[in-house]
């Protein structure tokens, strides 16, 4: 089974310059996904999530597979402010030819373990909501193996709670798929997803938020007037892990912002609220690992959703090494 193909360098293009100025001129494609920078020194690492297959089981418009290559397209000609010597690396895609989903998310877990375990920052470019079992379940096992206590953030106007499909998971189920396997683990995880919109959750959703512990905000709560309590949740939510692992669905935002998603709403956060909370997480010191997900450039109007999911990747990594 061969899932993986190397980045393209023409994917990564932009404004010629003598000097550092632009992100295309920093990134490097690594051909071979089995070669890991074994530097010790704390670099980032691209992954793309090139899969439709979990959007299609949770009856989503599929095309989520095309975003990974799509958020780098636009990343390339971003004016770049990171250090000068730090590494970004990419790794190219996971993609779904001739793959069940299932061994797309092995190979995806195993994948971003390494990450972890070589001192990457890992982004993971979607692709579905899926993406978040594996990646979720890459970044329990590391904090777990350092008795550290994982929580999840998830941007989204979805719980992503739902029940698996006759006994196979999709991108409305990772969340759950994660909460039990760390209950049958005795592992220590929590979860909280801001953004939640009640037409887009049924009660059910709610009762299963209730029974797994699952902490959330919702949308109408998720503004810039109302920082003060979302800080307060923030807070309580980091007091009690040691690790963060972020995940942004870009259905969380409004179809104003987004209109390229596999689920798009015309309520939603804003790209400010938004930005206000990757500033909180990466001012926390406690992020390990980020992904963005649910990107669908086949709806994407002047790539305006592809420039959302590129600009939070860019504010975020800056953040956090500022």
């Amino acid at each position: 089974m061969n899932n993986h193909k190397s980045t393209a360098q023409y994917n990564w293009k932009g404004r010629p310059s003598e000097t550092i100025q632009y992100w295309h001129q920093q990134v490097r494609c690594i051909d071979d996904l089995s070669i890991q920078d074994l530097n010790p020194k704390k670099k980032i690492g691209l992954l793309g999530y090139a899969v439709d297959e979990g959007v299609r089981r949770n009856q989503g418009r599929v095309g989520a597979g095309a975003g990974p290559d799509s958020i780098r397209k636009v990343m390339g000609p971003m004016a770049y402010h990171l250090p000068k010597n730090l590494n970004i690396l990419d790794y190219g895609d996971i993609f779904g030819e001739g793959s069940s989903l299932e061994e797309l998310q092995k190979s995806t877990e195993e994948n971003i373990t390494k990450l972890l375990e070589t001192n990457h920052f890992p982004v993971i470019l979607g692709g579905g909501h899926d993406l978040a079992f594996p990646h979720g379940m890459a970044a329990l096992q590391f904090t777990a193996a350092k008795n550290e206590t994982l929580g999840i953030i998830n941007l989204d106007a979805h719980f992503d709670l739902r029940e698996l499909n006759n006994g196979q998971g999709h991108s409305g189920s990772p969340f759950l798929q994660i909460l039990n396997s760390t209950k049958a683990q005795n592992k220590k995880c929590e979860y909280l997803c801001l953004g939640i919109q009640r037409a887009a959750n049924p009660s059910s959703l709610f009762e299963t938020a209730k029974t797994t512990g699952s902490w959330w905000m919702e949308s109408e709560d998720c503004t810039l007037e109302n920082w003060s309590s979302v800080k307060n949740t923030l807070d309580s939510f980091l007091s009690k892990v040691n690790k963060i692992y972020l995940s942004i669905d870009l259905d969380g935002f409004s179809s104003a912002y987004t209109p390229g998603v596999s689920a798009p709403s015309p309520m939603g956060f804003s790209p400010d609220f938004a930005l206000k909370v990757l500033e909180y997480l990466a001012k926390s010191k406690k992020l390990l690992t980020m992904d963005v997900v649910e990107l669908n450039p086949a709806y994407d109007n002047d790539h305006s959703t592809a420039k959302l999911a590129a600009r939070c990747i860019e504010f975020t990594l800056r953040k956090l090494w500022e």
